[in-house]
C-alpha cells in the first residue's frame, strides 16, 4: 500500500486490546492469536481509527501523524498479526498451519524424535510399542492424553500412545482437543498441521459430514486453532510412531463447559453439545474404516498461577489426588454424566480443563469401559502451580 492509496486500510482484527503498560500503551490480541505492539497515546488514536474504512492519508489527517508514520505502524499491526491484513490472511487461509510449539519440541527433526522416544522409554515409561493386541475389553475406541510441554508430561504420553498404537488399526484420528483461547463452544479447521516431522493431513471428507450433520458455526472462529497447542502437541508422537505410514486427523476444539457446570445440568441436556456428539457418531459410520479418538486434555490447576486462593501445601496436594482418584474411577466405567457430576459438585474449583474433550468424546464414540494406564501430579518446586494429567483409553 502506497502513501496516497486511497484503499482502506485493513481493520484491526476484532477482540484486540489496549491496555497501559509503562509508560506507553500495549495493544495485543488477548486470545495469544498475535504478538503485542507498543504505542504512545498518539499511536493509540491511529489504531483507535483502524476500522477498515480509513485510508493511510485519511488516518494522518484525521491524527495529525505523518502519513509515513501511519504507514509504519500499519505495517507494524500488520507484521504482528493484530491486522486484519495480508499476513493474517495468509496465515489463517493457508492449507497447511505452521507449528507453534517450537520450544516445547526442538526445531530438528532428530531432536524431535529423540525427545519423542524419551516419553516411551525414559525411566518408569512403558517401553516402546510392540505387536498390536486386542485388549479383553473391546476394541479401542479414545484414548485420553495429556497436552501438557513434553518435559512434564513425558512418559504419561508414552503410556498412552503405546496403548494407541498396540490396540487400534485405525489411521484415522479425531482430535477432541481443550480450547483455551476461543470463546466458540466447537471450532474446526481444515488447515493441515505441520511439525518439524513433516505434514499431517486432515480429513475433509470426515469434517464436510460432521459439518452436514452439525449445520453452521464450526468456522466462526479463524483465530482459534492460530496459538493453540493441544492438538500440535499430539502430533509428534502420531508421526514418530507412524513413520512414512500415512496417518490423517480430524481438529476439533471444544470450548468450556462453565454454565452446565454452574447449572449442574450436563452438557448432553445442550442442543450444541447432543448435536455434535451424534455428527461425530454419524460421520464415522459413514467413513467406511477404522477411527479412533485423541482426546486432549489435563486434570487439576490448581496454586497461585490459576488465581487459587488455596495454600499449594502437602493437604492440598493430597486432597487435589483424591479428588483426581475419583474422576478416573468414573472414566474406568466411560461414564460421561458420573464424570461430570463429580466437576460439577466441586464447582469445577481446580480448573479440569479435559471435562470438555473427555465428555463430548464419550457421549461421541460410547464405550462402555475404560482403563487407566499413568496418573501423574507435576507439582512447581516454588508451590506455585500443580498440574495435574492421565492417560487412560477406553473400550467398547
Amino acid at each position: 500500500m502506497s502513501l496516497t492509496d486511497p484503499t482502506a486500510v485493513p481493520r484491526l482484527r476484532p477482540g484486540v486490546a489496549a491496555e497501559r503498560h509503562r509508560g506507553g500503551v500495549v495493544l495485543f490480541d488477548p486470545r495469544s492469536a498475535g504478538r503485542p505492539v507498543t504505542v504512545n497515546a498518539v499511536g493509540l488514536e491511529v489504531a483507535k481509527r483502524i476500522d477498515g474504512r480509513r485510508s493511510l492519508l485519511e488516518l494522518s489527517r484525521e491524527t495529525g501523524v505523518p502519513v509515513a508514520d501511519v504507514a509504519a505502524l500499519v505495517a507494524a499491526l500488520d507484521d504482528t498479526l493484530l491486522l486484519d491484513g495480508p499476513k493474517w490472511r495468509a496465515l489463517i487461509d493457508a492449507p497447511v498451519r505452521p507449528p507453534i510449539c517450537i520450544g516445547v519440541y526442538p526445531e530438528d527433526p532428530a531432536g524431535v524424535r529423540r525427545q519423542v522416544r524419551g516419553l516411551f522409554t525414559a525411566p518408569g515409561g512403558p517401553g516402546l510399542p510392540t505387536a498390536p493386541s486386542q485388549s479383553p475389553l473391546g476394541r479401542l475406541r479414545a484414548v485420553l492424553l495429556p497436552h501438557m510441554d513434553y518435559t512434564r508430561g513425558n512418559v504419561t504420553y508414552g503410556f498412552g500412545f503405546k496403548q494407541l498404537f498396540e490396540a487400534t488399526d485405525a489411521r484415522l484420528f479425531v482430535i477432541v482437543a481443550t480450547s483455551h483461547h476461543s470463546p466458540t463452544q466447537f471450532t474446526l479447521s481444515r488447515q493441515h498441521f505441520a511439525t518439524p516431522l513433516g505434514v499431517v493431513e486432515t480429513d475433509h471428507g470426515f469434517i464436510d459430514r460432521v459439518v452436514r450433520r452439525y449445520g453452521d458455526g464450526l468456522f466462526d472462529d479463524p483465530a482459534a486453532h492460530v496459538p493453540e497447542h493441544s492438538i500440535e502437541l499430539e502430533l509428534p508422537p502420531l508421526q514418530f510412531l507412524y513413520g512414512t505410514e500415512p496417518v490423517r486427523i480430524v481438529p476439533l476444539l471444544v470450548g468450556s463447559f462453565h454454565e452446565g457446570v454452574e447449572e449442574g445440568r450436563p452438557p448432553a441436556e445442550d442442543d450444541d453439545v447432543r448435536r455434535m456428539a451424534d455428527a461425530l457418531a454419524a460421520a464415522e459410520a459413514e467413513a467406511g474404516e477404522p477411527v479412533c479418538y485423541l482426546i486432549s486434555g489435563d486434570l487439576a490447576h490448581i496454586g497461585p498461577k490459576f488465581d487459587d486462593p488455596l495454600p499449594l501445601d502437602d493437604a492440598r496436594l493430597a486432597d487435589s489426588r483424591t479428588q483426581d482418584e475419583r474422576l478416573l474411577d468414573a472414566l474406568t466405567r466411560a461414564d460421561a454424566d458420573g464424570y461430570f457430576r463429580l466437576i460439577a459438585d466441586e464447582a469445577d474449583e481446580r480448573n479440569i480443563c479435559g471435562l470438555p474433550p473427555t465428555y463430548l468424546t464419550l457421549l461421541a464414540a460410547r464405550p462402555t469401559a475404560g482403563r487407566v494406564l499413568h496418573y501423574q501430579q507435576f507439582v512447581d518446586p516454588a508451590r506455585n502451580e500443580s498440574v495435574s494429567f492421565a492417560a487412560a483409553a477406553f473400550y467398547g
